[in-house]
């Protein structure tokens, strides 16, 4: 059977540069999507390649 899913998703409230807020606004807007997603996507890319300790 079909089914919808949808993350749970909570509201947090950061600071940011407004040069950085700008930057990624129209990185946001050339490629499409909105800032929210591009935030995500650049913190999951950020951690997921996060440099180890365990060298």
């Amino acid at each position: 059977m079909f089914k919808i899913e949808k993350p749970e998703m909570i509201n947090k409230t950061f600071r940011l540069p407004a040069e950085l807020v700008e930057r990624l606004q129209t990185v946001a807007q050339n490629q499409g999507v909105s800032l929210n997603n591009l935030v995500k996507q650049c913190c999951e890319y950020a951690l997921n390649n996060l440099e180890s300790d365990e060298k």
